[in-house]
């Protein structure tokens, strides 16, 4: 076996290990609470939704035979097939910029990113699907854009690039910041590719694959740009430090901190002239990456963002990195930094497990009954399943005593927890759930009223809040029924002990509900 091929093999190896690791989580783990919010995507489809387009949803549905199949493992699938074949595509990146060695450099900091592996390749979000038609998008650009235009390649990788970033668009809008990084690129160095029809051709067929995000959009007075809008829009210019110190850090550690110093190093060396690339490829890595992590930092001044909104573009800085790697003469200096970011990641996963599935670490210091677990946010991913058992039970006795009726819904005021007890307690049961509130809290609850036929006087309804993030039914809920008691408390266990407890309220008897307090969708 040659040099390149030992490469090849050892990524092929990694690719499986990974597969392997991330599956069994996937497997093991119950979904957490954003996850079954996109399932929601899946069980009522739409050209685009509220909160995201439509991809995570769609391939939801594909993986899982439009929900035929609804285990955690199934649900999250697509994330385990997308992470390997993303795993490849660094080191085709990686191959394509240097050689094989930066390449399997590139792989083994991309699974150990916690992004990379967790949240796009373990976890069901939006970023599944974005990370796999990102990374894609970089090698296509990697390997067209430092081309002549009129080069007999261009046109089908152009046109490859231009469905890629659309698909990536309808994935999450942020993969827009990878054409505006191109639109960079044309107008800073390479002005020629301008009069390329191709790069117009391109752009207009992102705009087709992306249209459907525009015509949800218009049908629905442009909910979703006013809503994220509003997410990254500030007025005033009053800087909050704790917003940036908490975006800056959570990079760091969304991105593994290993792979964050050494991304910090290359960028030294980029800046002072001893990253040793070709400048093109450098120029498309530096220009697709830079301007979305500057965005949100800035934003995070003034306002509160989200860590990974900006780890996409430090998937393609790895890539840097490991050309940086690849620099170092010392063999021993390159092995210990490679080594200590795998093992960083694999201790991360271990403790994770370990926390969520049998609590070695105690944080419920708050022994308010309905305070329990409060604290623990691995508890997050936990007791929704038991909550379903013990609550079937309940529901089925209500029936058959007939204290509530079987057609009964369950609702809440805000998308989450909502969307988990609609998932693993009120589904199974062929229970509709239902948001009573505003849309800045029930989301994609607004069009699923509608869709489960809207509110009707005599329905009868439960609410369920757990002591994680407990709750009472607030008044915009309890003034739409004409009596709300307590049914029963159920116990989540972890470990043999009692962590957290779930409430169960029938509120019985609707009346006619005001206007106000409920969200009618555009």
């Amino acid at each position: 076996m040659n040099e390149k091929e030992k490469y090849g093999s050892f990524v092929l190896l990694l690719i499986i290990i990974s597969t392997i690791i991330r599956s069994l989580l996937a497997a093991t783990l119950e979904l957490g609470n954003d996850e079954v919010y996109y399932v929601l995507y899946a069980r009522y489809p739409d050209w685009s939704h509220f909160d995201h387009p439509l991809m995570v949803g769609l391939v939801i549905q594909l993986f899982s035979l439009d929900l035929l199949f609804e285990s955690e493992f199934i649900i999250r699938l697509s994330s385990i097939v997308f992470g390997a074949i993303n795993i490849w595509l660094i080191y085709q990146i990686g191959k394509t910029i240097k050689n094989e060695k930066v390449g399997l450099i590139a792989a083994i900091l991309y699974v150990s990113s916690v992004y990379a592996t967790v949240i796009a390749g373990i976890f069901i979000l939006p970023d599944t699907p974005q990370s796999l038609f990102w990374l894609l998008s970089i090698l296509l650009m990697i390997r067209v854009l430092p081309l002549e235009p009129g080069d007999a390649r261009v046109k089908r990788w152009m046109l490859l690039l231009g469905i890629s970033l659309g698909l990536g668009i309808i994935s999450k809008y942020t993969t827009v910041f990878l054409w505006f990084g191109m639109g960079l690129y044309f107008i800073l160095f390479r002005r020629d590719w301008l009069r390329s029809p191709y790069v117009y051709v391109a752009a207009l067929l992102s705009l087709i694959i992306a249209s459907p995000i525009l015509i949800w959009n218009y049908q629905n007075d442009w909910i979703s740009f006013v809503f994220h809008g509003s997410r990254v829009n500030s007025i005033g210019f009053n800087i909050d430090f704790h917003y940036f110190f908490r975006e800056l850090f959570g990079q760091i550690l969304y991105n593994n901190p290993i792979n964050f110093l050494l991304i910090v190093l290359s960028l030294f060396a980029f800046f002072n002239g001893k990253l040793y690339l070709k400048n093109a490829y450098l120029q498309i890595i530096i220009l697709t990456s830079l301007p979305l992590i500057a965005t949100f930092l800035i934003i995070s001044l003034t306002r509160a963002t989200l860590p990974h909104w900006t780890a996409p573009s430090y998937t393609t800085l790895i890539l840097i990195a490991a050309v940086w790697l690849d620099q170092i003469k010392s063999q021993m200096i390159r092995k210990t930094f490679l080594i200590s970011s795998s093992s960083l990641l694999l201790l991360t996963l271990l403790l994770g497990f370990l926390q969520i599935n049998f609590g070695i670490i105690s944080f419920n210091d708050d022994k308010h009954y309905n305070k329990l677990g409060s604290n623990d946010i691995s508890l997050d991913m936990i007791g929704f399943e038991q909550t379903g058992s013990a609550f079937a039970k309940i529901y089925a006795n209500d029936v058959r005593n007939g204290v509530m009726d079987k057609h009964s819904i369950m609702v809440g005021d805000n998308w989450f927890p909502l969307a988990n007890y609609d998932f693993y307690v009120a589904s199974p049961l062929g229970m509709n759930s239902f948001g009573i509130g505003g849309l800045d809290h029930i989301h994609k609850y607004a069009w699923i009223n509608k869709i489960n036929g809207g509110f009707k006087k005599g329905m009868d309804a439960y609410y369920i809040s757990d002591s994680r993030y407990y709750r009472e039914p607030g008044e915009q809920i309890t003034s739409c029924f004409e009596s709300v008691e307590i049914a029963d408390t159920i116990q989540i266990y972890r470990n043999n002990k009692i962590v957290k407890r779930a409430f169960v309220y029938r509120l019985k008897n609707m009346i006619e509900v005001p206007a106000d307090l409920l969200t009618e969708a555009p």
